[in-house]
């Protein structure tokens, strides 16, 4: 274990290696309990450390800067290699048309074609394969260009690559998997990742999708229904989970199923699409319901064992969450752009509006932020790429943070703008100005919230990984389950395991003025991290002592300390960030450094504001109102509107398993 963890946290129960044990399938379902989710994704959570990890060390107290800096360096041969990529890639962004995607509402088949020529669709596919094997660095960086195109194809290629066929195939699959799937996807086969159903969201134990093995153990017959499926409508290929039941076979042979992957030929019979979903945003997205019934699937197609579906699609989203990041840092920088040019060339009141405080602190906010989403997604991705640190808190932060804060980003573009603003790139163009969609880019970034874990999901998660050590020295304390003389002999446990951990987070180097030294005025920020850093850990401990198993529940106050770590971790980026630009590109070196320096300042600020609210909020009042809303007290309020919703069907479509006419909403790009 790094030294980022190495405090007596680490002294207490040791984290057990991931369990993998299924949940029975008959806990799954719509039934499934609250005890049941938990039982799932606890069975399938990757709950060892052998690898370092910076952020996990945030939310301990223990700032171990050596992990992040000096920042890590890619071997040259993956520098070359991506550059070259990123020069070819430019020139074929440079023929495509964003507005063209825009006013159609897809992608033209020429643009697949091209950049499937390109290699596109093999970037992250190792070289072996067919594909480019590129790092994680030039992935992120193509996305971010692409995405400055127009965000559907962002999302076309991260819901191909990171979470489509390629990325678990390449993770999970056999050796003959690897060849049958991994060089078709390459040359261009569409893929995508079917796990959402219309009643299961982000609680995979009510999954109803099945999979029933045949009598001769060749094959699976799938039934149920897919929603949302990002690139379903078009895709060639397909991973499916699905719920494979338990059985015992004639030779007395007991499989205990479980939700299980399943790698599924789009043109298989049985399978309907249904509908072509149409959004706020990212207008060009090919996303529809998919409905299986009796798709007979080859047992060969199944990924990894039965009941390994879940933990194979978490760690593919996992992975998947980087490429969010690499988006928002191309919206980051074409915000600035605008907002830079913008702010120029219109005047108010005798001098450019940007010359007004009330307009210039927020070009500050976009300046600041921008080089911060660059720093978060270039340092996790670096890391990711070297492969020697544990990078899930990092991933899944950079993706919370990230998309947070590019849609106020993008807010407040929208408001230096105005009016125009808010009106569209093609009235703007009809009226003789610039064609500048800063609206469109406000309702492509929104959906970035809720992909691949909803900013609330994606709290929880980190939350329940920060308080790990936490939750593993309460042992039976933690437990809402456990008896008093549990309760008990875990107290005596936890006390021994405190006892040793807490004097260490009373003092460390941020108390010290020469710490740091060598990042000159960046010093004093890093002294604030780590002085926050311990004293994030402190109130993460008073909280377990003060709820113990009631813990879980305070969501409110576990996503501010989520919060905290992730301004803390993303102020630590922005550091060793400018030290390494000053160090490699000294005509970047002093404006990084005031970059870096106006994200500390900016966020030393809303860091202050969440450790104030953890203690003092409104979260026990609310909880109650939000009851009463909910038991219909205040209907009185919503009187004198009209919901013209009312009677156009139930609130979930109907999921159950069912024939229907195929729908041919199949493009063919090949």
């Amino acid at each position: 274990m790094s030294s980022a963890v190495e405090n007596p946290a680490t002294d207490g129960p040791a984290d057990s290696p991931a369990a993998e044990v299924p949940v029975p399938p008959e806990q799954l379902g719509p039934d499934a309990t609250a005890a049941d989710a938990r039982a799932i994704t606890e069975a399938a959570r990757e709950t060892a450390w052998d690898r370092p990890s910076f952020a996990k060390g945030l939310y301990l107290g223990s700032f171990d800067l050596s992990l992040i800096h000096p920042w890590p360096e890619a071997p040259a041969d993956d520098v070359a290699r991506g550059e070259a990529f990123m020069a070819r890639l430019t020139e074929y962004c440079r023929t495509m048309s964003g507005r063209t995607i825009e006013r159609d509402a897809r992608i033209p088949d020429e643009y697949v074609k091209g950049m499937a020529e390109l290699g596109v669709f093999g970037m992250k596919i190792p070289r072996d394969y067919g594909g480019l094997g590129l790092s994680m660095v030039y992935y992120g960086r193509s996305l971010a260009l692409l995405g400055s195109v127009h965000p559907s194809l962002g999302a076309l290629l991260s819901a191909h690559q990171s979470i489509g066929v390629p990325e678990p195939v390449k993770v999970f699959g056999t050796p003959a998997q690897k060849q049958e799937y991994l060089p078709r996807c390459a040359a261009g086969a569409i893929t995508a990742f079917l796990l959402t159903e219309p009643d299961v969201g982000s609680d995979p134990a009510r999954l109803g999708a099945t999979a029933v093995p045949s009598d001769d153990g060749e094959s699976y017959v799938i039934d149920g229904v897919k929603l949302w499926t990002t690139n379903g409508v078009i895709a060639e290929l397909v991973v499916v989970m699905a719920v494979v039941p338990s059985r015992t076979d004639p030779d007395g042979a007991v499989h205990k199923g479980g939700i299980s992957a399943f790698v599924v030929e789009m043109d298989s019979p049985g399978i309907t699409v249904e509908n072509r979903n149409a959004f706020m945003g990212l207008r060009g997205i090919e996303n529809g319901v998919t409905r299986f019934h009796q798709v007979r699937v080859p047992a060969a197609n199944r990924l990894g064992r039965e009941g390994q579906g879940l933990k194979i699609a978490l760690t593919t989203l996992n992975t998947g969450r980087l490429s969010l990041p690499g988006l928002c840092v191309g919206s980051g920088r074409w915000s600035l752009k605008i907002a830079r040019e913008w702010s120029n060339a219109r005047t108010q009141w005798g001098r450019p509006v940007g010359r007004h405080e009330a307009v210039g602190k927020k070009i500050a906010f976009i300046a600041a932020s921008a080089f911060a989403l660059d720093a978060v997604f270039e340092l996790t991705a670096e890391m990711a790429d070297a492969g020697q640190k544990d990078v899930r808190i990092e991933a899944a932060l950079a993706k919370l943070w990230s998309t947070e804060i590019s849609c106020r980003i993008a807010d407040e573009l929208v408001q230096i703008r105005g009016g125009r603003g808010f009106e569209t790139a093609d009235s703007l163009e009809a009226r003789g100005e610039r064609a500048v969609p800063a609206e469109q880019q406000l309702r492509d970034l929104r959906i970035n919230r809720i992909f691949e874990g909803s900013s609330e999901i994606m709290k929880l998660l980190i939350a329940r990984e920060a308080v790990d050590a936490h939750l593993a020295a309460a042992g039976d304390l933690a437990s809402e389950d456990a008896s008093l003389s549990d309760k008990a002999r875990a107290a005596v446990g936890a006390s021994g395991f405190y006892a040793k951990w807490l004097p260490k987070l009373v003092a460390g180097a941020g108390m010290d003025p020469r710490s740091y030294s060598d990042f000159g005025r960046l010093a004093k920020q890093l002294r604030f991290i780590e002085r926050s850093s311990r004293r994030l850990a402190r109130q993460t401990f008073y909280g377990m002592g003060r709820w113990q198993a009631r813990l879980e529940h305070k969501q409110a106050f576990l996503g501010r300390i989520v919060d905290i770590g992730a301004e803390l971790f993303a102020m630590a980026a922005c550091c060793s960030r400018a030290e390494m630009l000053l160090r490699t590109a000294p005509e970047k070196g002093a404006s990084a450094y005031e970059l870096a320096e106006a994200y500390c300042e900016q966020a030393r600020v809303r860091v202050d504001e969440y450790f104030d609210q953890l203690w003092r909020n409104t979260d026990d009042a609310d909880h109650v109102l939000a009851r009463n809303v909910l038991a219909g007290d205040y209907e009185w309020v919503e009187a004198g509107v009209l919901d013209q919703s009312e009677g156009t069907g139930p609130w979930i479509a109907d999921a159950s398993p069912r024939a229907s006419v195929k729908v041919n909403l199949h493009r063919n790009y090949r």
